[in-house]
């Protein structure tokens, strides 16, 4: 199975982008009301803040199977300044979304913010409705975390590019778009 690396994520993106088959940073009114309105599912996407390259790539993926992904900071209910009422909102927004996704990359992995989401979202998604998509650097495996192996995680089949499955820790295996539609 194919563990995603950050320059195979790019190329997703960039071919999402040539079909203009996504939105960066789709979480806008409209696309809240146009989600609602169309039964599109929702998606909270953890990810490391800076490492906005991965996330553009992640968010391209996700959209291009037409899920409306959500993104903490471009939502302007968010304070301004990380406070304890930016956990509470954070922890509203991931309940109210269909699915929790951590973006695991090295840096987000040893992020406390994004291993407090993935706590919260193992709480509230746990085990059909969360997944860890797991992005590696280039040219190096993915070492990840052990606790990590409890968790559904996202990847790319080896025999058929652009085809992504959900693997369970039990060994089951789903189609990613059937996931995020279920």
């Amino acid at each position: 199975m194919g563990i995603i690396s950050k320059s195979r994520l790019g190329e997703i993106r960039d071919s999402a982008e040539k079909t203009k088959s996504y939105h960066w940073l789709s979480d806008s009114v409209s696309a809240r009301s146009r989600a609602k309105k169309y039964g599109e599912v929702s998606v909270f996407l953890s990810h490391k803040h800076y490492e906005l390259k991965e996330l553009e790539d992640a968010i391209a993926l996700l959209s291009n199977l037409g899920v409306d992904v959500y993104v903490d900071w471009q939502d302007a209910g968010m304070p301004k300044t990380t406070s304890g009422n930016t956990a509470t909102k954070i922890k509203s927004r991931i309940k109210e979304k269909d699915k929790f996704i951590l973006l695991a990359t090295e840096d987000a992995i040893a992020s406390k913010w994004c291993n407090w989401e993935l706590g919260y979202g193992d709480a509230q998604k746990y085990i059909d409705n969360i997944a860890i998509l797991p992005v590696k650097n280039n040219y190096s495996d993915f070492s990840g975390s052990e606790y990590l192996q409890i968790y559904p995680y996202i990847y790319e089949s080896n025999s058929a590019k652009n085809e992504y499955f959900v693997k369970y820790p039990n060994g089951d295996l789903v189609n990613l778009a059937k996931w995020l539609k279920s």
